[in-house]
Parts: C-alpha cells; structure tokens; sequence
C-alpha cells in the first residue's frame, strides 16, 4: 500500500451521515481520520497530536444559525495550536458566517451539501498549507537555534562613567519603542551588548533576537542568509530555508558590521526593510515580516556619510535613533569595575581564589590605552586569572607591556628575524595598532578577510 500524502484529519459535525461520508471520502488522503459531533470530544480525541486539517462545523445545537458554537471551537483549537488549520463547514448560503470565521482564523470553507471534488480540492490546500507552516516553523527554529548565544555567555553593561550613563540613558529612551536603532563604537566596545540590552527593555523581549554578521556573509549567500530560498533555487538548495528576516519575524535583528555590507547589496536590504516583506531566492511569492532593526558598525560617522561607501537612504532607514559607544580610552574610571567583574568572573569560572590587586598595579591598568577595548580587557583578564598562582597580579600578567610597545619594522637584512610566524605576528600587531584595532581596515590592508584575520589573531594570541 502507498504511504497516505497526509497523516491525520479531524472531522467535526453533529450529524452522523456527514461524518461518515467525510470518513470515506477522506481516507484515501489521510492515514487516520478521526470524527467527532462535538467539539468537545474532538479536543479531547486529539489531545496532544496535531491534526494537518480540521474540518469544523458551524452549528451545532438544534436550529442555531448563528455558528456561535462554531466560533467557539474555532478560537479553542487555535488557541491550542496557533499553527492549526481549520476549514469551516457552512450552511448553504452562509457566505457572511464563512468570511467571518476566516477573519477569526479559519483558513478556508466548504458550503453544505459541498461538492465531493470541491471538498477534496479545499481539504488537500488546507493540509498543504499546514505542512509548509511546520517547515517554516522547524527552519526558524533551526536558525534561531544557531544565532542563539551560548547560554552563561552574556555580560552585563558596566560603566558609571559619565559616558556610559549617556549610553544607558539612550537605552532606556529608545528601547521601549520599534524605532530602528543605529549603534557606533570601535571594535570590542560592546554593541552587540547594547543591542541586546534594546531587546530586553523592548515591547518584544518575549520573542526571539537574530543576530548576522554581515561582515562574514559571503556576498553571494547575502540573499539566501536574509531572505531565504526555496528548495532548488541553486545547486545546494536541497530543501526550503527560512532567512533571518522572516526567522525574527516579531523580535529583532541585529545587523552587525553593517558597515561592510557592500554598496550593491544596500538596496536589496533597503527595499525589504520599507516594504517590510521579504522573497525567498527562488520564489515569485513574498512574505510580511515584523521586525525591529538594530544595527551596528565600527565605521566612524564621516565615512558612513561618504555616498560612494554607504547609502544615505539606508542610513536615514537605520538610524532613527543613533548610539555611540565611547573606547575604553575615554571613560577610564569603569575599568577598575570592568577588572573586578572579568577577574571575578573568570577565578569562578576556573575555580580557583580571587586574586588580590594592588593599587599601583590598579592604577597602570587605568591608565592604559586598551586598544581591543573592552574585550581586549576581557581576554587579559581571563589570561590573568588563568596564570595566577594565587598571589596578588602583576602588570605583567596581563600581558599590556608587550602591547604598549613600539613595534618596530620588520627590515629584511642580514640580521634580520626571517621566523615566517614572528614575521606574520608582527605585521600583524602592526596593522592592529595602525588602525587601532579596526579589524575590517586591518584585514584590509593585510590583505585578509576578516575571518582569516581573526583566526591569525586567535593563533598568535593577540
């Protein structure tokens, strides 16, 4: 026996003679059709399965026209399973109860006595409908399971600096609203901390927060990660794929590293976000989407206004209201916080004592430049906790002298360093520190993507 093309049916109705015959009929294109004359007994016959079609009647008490009953069941079985679909069984004639069950959330109607080839017909769209619905929903699932970050790895945002307080203040103001929200700053200052912070204060911090960093997005997978595709647009697209516009479809997508999105692809993401819809690669059909954009860049504000690097539109798009995080640099009193959160936080980590600080070791820390700025802060920490041996820290335990340094040029002579590794660490640092910590201008400049930079900064430790 072939497989049915789908798994359950779910038949409502108070007369014995229409369940029978929808039993027949149906059979051949479900593998189970379970009937029921009240719609009582049909929650109960179903309780935690989810049937691909229910058919519902409108009426069921004797000489009730107004399908108020009908009604009823239908905000239950939805209420259930906000992906339920359900096509109403009609009176002949019942074209006005038909469109208002629909504004209610019916997906379709059948009109008694229906036509076997018409209830087929509306039964099979119906049962379509719900299967693309479930994939839909396991795709955004799938991808808000892979943007999601690692549970225990947020930080707060520390800082009383007068700067900060700004920056907290702006939060505060913006984040109750959908306005789009632009936040600047150096690399490792921590947008991506106040983006979340937007989220959490937001009208939709119940629902999900998508970040792409559109900085590693290939250019020719730009469409597909944003918008999706549908199942053989391109060689690898074996199945549907929902893109990270219409997975955050009622939360908000961070955009980071906007800055890097090429000029020819700002307006394919500018019409999305004026139009509010979105069509997968490979689809004729659009999809609406609800979302709150938040973006961020390391781009200083000059160069986001240059028109041959960035589009104004699409700025004006993003930044109705703009955020700029200060460098670690311009608000040195937070750095004895940010140095008592990360120790604290790394000696649990790797369970081990707190270890103590000295005043004067305190004081060279703060009076520190930190290019890498806040993170750069974080992984010396992390270094220093994991080193210790259980006296108080020395400067030298967090590595900054080394950074502080000149780095001289590497010159090719006779006495020269010609080690292939230390060569590339010192180009390295030496791009970093020209561009100060800049990584997309740095990898410019080397000559790297800034994946490929970030996996050599990551090899060399720095």
């Amino acid at each position: 026996m072939s497989a049915k093309p789908f798994d359950l049916a779910l038949v409502v109705d108070d007369d014995p003679d229409i369940l029978l015959a929808a039993r027949l009929l149906l059979r051949e294109m479900f593998a189970e059709v379970i009937v029921a004359e009240q719609p009582e007994e049909a929650l109960a016959k179903t309780a935690g399965r989810s049937p691909d079609v229910i058919l519902l009647d409108a009426n069921f008490a004797r000489g009730a026209t107004n399908a108020a009953e009908g009604f009823e069941a239908l905000a239950r079985f939805v209420e259930r399973d906000p992906e339920a679909v359900v096509v109403m069984i009609t009176a002949h004639g019942g074209v006005q109860i038909a469109v208002e069950a629909m504004k209610r959330g019916a997906t379709d109607f059948v009109s008694k006595p229906w036509s076997n080839e018409r209830l087929l017909a509306t039964v099979r769209t119906a049962a379509a409908l719900r299967q693309s619905r479930k994939a839909v929903s396991t795709e955004r699932q799938k991808v808000v399971a892979a943007a999601s970050p690692v549970a225990g790895g947020e930080t707060p945002l520390l800082g009383n600096s007068p700067a900060m307080r700004r920056v907290l203040q702006l939060i505060e103001r913006a984040a109750p609203t959908d306005a789009n929200v632009l936040i600047l700053g150096e690399n490792g200052t921590g947008k991506e901390l106040v983006a979340r912070e937007l989220h959490r204060r937001s009208r939709r911090a119940d629902r999900v927060m998508l970040s792409v960093d559109l900085g590693a997005v290939a250019e020719t997978l730009f469409d597909s990660e944003l918008f999706g595709h549908t199942k053989g647009a391109f060689t690898d697209a074996r199945a549907d794929r929902v893109g990270r516009l219409q997975a955050a479809d009622g939360g908000t997508l961070f955009l980071d590293e906007i800055g890097n999105l090429p000029l020819h692809l700002q307006p394919k993401l500018l019409t999305a976000l004026e139009q509010r819809r979105v069509t997968p690669v490979g689809s004729n059909k659009s999809v609406p989407i609800d979302v709150r954009v938040v973006a961020a860049t390391n781009l200083a504000p000059q160069a986001l206004s240059d028109e041959s690097r960035f589009r104004p539109d699409l700025l004006f798009r993003l930044n109705t209201v703009e955020i700029e995080i200060p460098p670690l640099r311009q608000r040195r009193e937070d750095i004895p916080l940010l140095l008592d959160h990360y120790i604290s936080l790394y000696a649990r980590k790797y369970d081990k004592p707190v270890p103590p600080l000295s005043e004067d070791v305190l004081a060279a820390l703060t009076a520190y430049d930190w290019p890498g700025n806040v993170r750069a802060l974080r992984h010396a920490a992390e270094r220093a906790v994991i080193l210790s041996d259980g006296g108080p820290l020395g400067v030298d335990d967090f590595s900054i002298r080394r950074q502080a340094e000149h780095i001289p040029v590497v010159a090719v002579t006779g006495d020269a360093d010609l080690n292939l590794e230390r060569a590339e660490k010192q180009m390295i640092e030496r791009a970093l520190k020209k561009h100060a910590y800049n990584i997309s201008l740095a990898a410019n400049e080397l000559g790297l993507t800034r994946a490929s930079l970030y996996r050599r900064m990551e090899k060399h430790g720095l």
